[in-house]
């Protein structure tokens, strides 16, 4: 079948998601056009340039780099052509209150010694935890992620007996502390789960395969910024013939007798399609595209929102050294710290920070002398019942400084050059996420078992999903894969049995 016959596939949206689907299609033929609301491509990993300084507004992290090099191979190509990586070491640097600090290291002798500072068990308790770690990752690669696995249904079929690997029964917290003792280690393990912006006492322990994941596959950045990488995409996209429309934005889908056939633009225009694929997350597509009835809403209640975060990207004119590029800045108590933002959806009087100094890997994203200190404490998603102001967000930006000035980056307020700051109302009005969300679906073990929505529309057959709120969920590589997992449901309802 050549490309003239293969069925016109419009994809919604061009964050990483969209933006695999859209190559994954187009590799195989499929005529495809993305349509982005927004001014340029990317999504939430995005870019700020401001005063000589270029801000990653986004993730600033990427791990598992095979899964977007899927996306080159399949088209033929080499990711390195494109886009260059590097790796980041340490991983990441660890600050505690009493003026403790351990590093996250790849190199193996380089963690022991980083650990025996917290005691000669330590170590072992770590290498114990990562045999379970890698168990966890193992098994998931090879259904969930190999297979695109939706339903403990599927789960349970492909994996059998074996599904009791998963360890079902446990909070991610509990599966933890099975093997470490010491609370600081326990601290660092458990905030693993920055990565999909939920809390380890209520996510599944499966969420401990994360330090797995990320030493296997190793930490790394995009010298210039992680933008780089949509910028790359953006430019295979191009090569593959994808039609791409910036400043388009979809505000319907055009549906009836349970398919798709098109899709309407703010400007009152419409397009025809015989596949459509949203990188717009589920429940605001329902809303906001499909205008769907309250009982189909509140059967996706099981999908709720990640939490949000209070981002700060600051251009400041001096230099930390005892910074890593990726840092965390401890809470005295993690436990209170989740229940304010998952239970209480409040904002915590004492957060865990996570702070990014990518100048360490990459001066010459900020003037000389000068480093950019992005920080992001996690805060409860928008919540009209427990509504926030504008007071309350900068009041946590106050506490949040004058804890990093307390923890070491001295007189840090006063070497602000130039700042930009979003809140949960930000990330909502620019990416339409749900209720601000960063990540998507919450990863809970009794309201979904970290499984997300599904990549297939429930009503309508020919629309699909991609991103942070389908399996297999957030993160920056998550929603990559999503769209190479949609390419292989599409290919498989058009041509069943091909495969």
């Amino acid at each position: 079948m050549n490309t003239s016959e293969k069925p016109q596939v419009i994809v919604i949206g061009a964050g990483l998601g969209g933006l695999s689907a859209a190559i994954s299609l187009a590799s195989e033929g499929f005529p495809v056009t993305i349509l982005e609301k927004n001014d340029k491509v990317g999504g939430k990993l995005n870019i700020l340039r401001q005063d000589g300084f270029s801000f990653d507004l986004g993730p600033s992290i990427l791990t598992m780099p095979h899964i977007f090099e899927a996306l080159f191979t399949r088209a033929g190509r080499r990711m390195s052509d494109y886009l260059t990586i590097q790796t980041v070491e340490p991983h990441w640097r660890n600050f505690f209150e009493d003026g403790a600090t351990i590093d996250l290291c790849a190199d193996p002798e380089a963690q022991r010694r980083e650990l025996d500072k917290l005691g000669p068990e330590v170590h072992a308790q770590f290498q114990r935890f990562m045999d379970y770690s890698q168990k966890l990752g193992q098994l998931t690669e090879a259904g969930y992620f190999k297979h695109g696995l939706e339903t403990v249904l599927d789960l349970v079929r492909f994996h059998g007996l074996g599904s009791l690997g998963f360890d079902l029964f446990r909070n991610m917290d509990q599966g933890v502390r099975r093997y470490i003792k010491h609370p600081k280690l326990a601290d660092i393990l458990n905030y693993f789960i920055k990565y999909v912006g939920a809390s380890p006492y209520t996510a599944p322990a499966l969420m401990n395969l994360l330090p797995y994941v990320q030493y296997h596959y190793g930490l790394w950045y995009a010298p210039g910024g992680m933008y780089a990488l949509a910028e790359a995409l953006l430019r295979l996209a191009a090569e593959l013939g994808v039609e791409v429309r910036v400043n388009a934005e979809v505000t319907a889908i055009e549906h009836a007798n349970g398919k798709a056939n098109g899709v309407r633009l703010s400007d009152g225009s419409q397009l025809k399609a015989d596949i459509l694929v949203s990188n717009m997350e589920v429940i605001p597509a329902m809303k906001r595209l499909l205008n769907s009835a309250p009982e189909q809403l509140h059967k996706m209640r099981r999908f709720q929102p990640t939490c949000s975060g209070l981002v700060l990207h600051l251009g400041v004119n001096r230099l930390y050294p005892q910074l890593a590029h990726h840092n965390f800045f401890y809470s005295q108590d993690s436990r209170k710290h989740f229940a304010a933002v998952f239970e209480e959806r409040r904002l915590s009087e004492d957060p865990t920070i996570y702070l990014v100094a990518p100048c360490k890997s990459d001066p010459n994203i900020a003037p000389p002398g000068c480093e950019i200190i992005k920080i992001l404490p996690h805060i409860p998603h928008l919540d009209p019942e427990r509504p926030l102001s504008d007071a309350d967000y900068l009041a946590l930006r106050e506490r949040v400084l004058v804890k990093l000035e307390r923890m070491g980056l001295t007189d840090l307020r006063q070497h602000i050059v130039t700042e930009d700051m979003w809140t949960p109302l930000d990330i909502e009005q620019r990416y339409y996420s749900n209720q601000g969300s960063i990540y998507g679906v919450i990863s809970h073990r009794t309201l979904n078992l970290g499984l997300k929505a599904p990549r297939r529309d429930s009503q309508i057959g020919n629309l699909y999903y991609v991103g942070g709120s389908v399996n297999p969920g957030g993160g920056m590589p998550m929603a990559a894969l999503s769209g190479q997992l949609a390419r292989d449901r599409i290919l498989a309802d058009l041509f069943p049995g091909a495969g």
